[in-house]
């Protein structure tokens, strides 16, 4: 997108909001930004605008993304004093980014809507690693014209980008997807702890699998930080954690069962208690190295 010089806003300013905020500002909008903590340089030196409070943001920009971790985070944000709803005039837009309860999305869009504006739920998928590189999945629920005017920012953050419903579809997505992503990092583990303790050599098991249709993104990525032993967080346990209870809440509500995914959520339960829970999520192979008392590979 060519400079057009649209007030945006971007509250949340952490590890993945940081770089897509830094998308939108390098694309020639101008934006205004509230986070807690310090706003990172880089946003800052190429012209953000520092606003003290979220209600700040919403009166300057005209939409208004929202990027911090977990449902309660959201609604002290949306509504809470000095909060976004406070800041809004007829017209703005409210995105948020967020991975959060769809039900309670669902209120959020309503409120939003009642003051005569516009809302997404627009959750990504893809870590740092996707929100540095603008190749996020985004996965948003909400009106097709709403979606349509935001799109070309989107674009800008990610690479696939799809209108899964209404309010609140696109947090459902989510939560599929984070069971997706949990189950398989935990079929990954399992893998590699077996090998490893076969006396196989992991990383060319690892290469093996590659070739076949065990071939995964988690097993080449998440795969290779097993081995590698290299956890530094790009999605952290904690809120992947968070994710899983959203889904086995949300099972409970519908009358279903999750047996896969309350393992992994029980997988998950343990690397907090082993103190790895603000590692990345791929160090839930830490928890099946504990059970087996063999590690995928030597520390480094």
């Amino acid at each position: 997108m060519t400079k057009s010089g649209l007030k945006l806003g971007f509250i949340g300013l952490g590890i993945m909001g940081a770089p897509m905020a830094l998308h939108l500002l390098e694309a020639g909008h101008m934006l205004f930004v509230n986070t807690i903590g310090k706003v990172p340089p880089e946003l800052a030196d190429k012209g953000a605008t520092i606003c003290t409070t979220a209600r700040g943001v919403a009166e300057r920009a005209d939409i208004i993304f929202v990027m911090v971790p977990d449902t309660p985070d959201v609604e002290a944000v949306l509504f809470g004093d000095d909060g976004v709803a406070s800041g809004l005039s007829k017209g703005k837009t409210v995105v948020d980014c967020s991975s959060i309860d769809p039900i309670a999305t669902r209120g959020f869009a309503k409120k939003i809507q009642a003051l005569a504006c516009e809302w997404l739920d627009a959750p990504v998928s893809g870590g740092e690693v996707g929100a540095k590189a603008a190749s996020l999945t985004i996965m948003v629920g909400g009106e097709p014209s709403t979606f349509d005017r935001v799109k070309p920012l989107f674009d800008l953050m990610g690479k696939n980008v799809t209108l899964v419903g209404g309010a609140g579809d696109g947090q459902v997505c989510k939560v599929a997807n984070q069971i997706i992503v949990a189950l398989t990092i935990a079929a990954v583990g399992e893998a590699l702890v077996f090998a490893s303790k076969a006396g196989a050599d992991p990383a060319r098991v690892r290469a093996a699998l590659m070739g076949g249709f065990a071939s995964s993104r988690i097993l080449e990525v998440h795969g290779e930080r097993m081995i590698k032993r290299t956890f530094a967080p790009g999605f952290r346990i904690t809120l992947h954690q968070k994710d899983l209870n959203l889904a086995l809440q949300g099972a409970r509500a519908l009358g279903i069962a999750l047996p896969q995914t309350a393992g992994a959520a029980q997988l998950m339960q343990s690397c907090v208690a082993l103190g790895h829970g603000q590692a990345d999520h791929s160090a839930l192979v830490k928890a099946l190295e504990a059970m087996a008392q063999h590690p995928v590979a030597p520390d480094a």
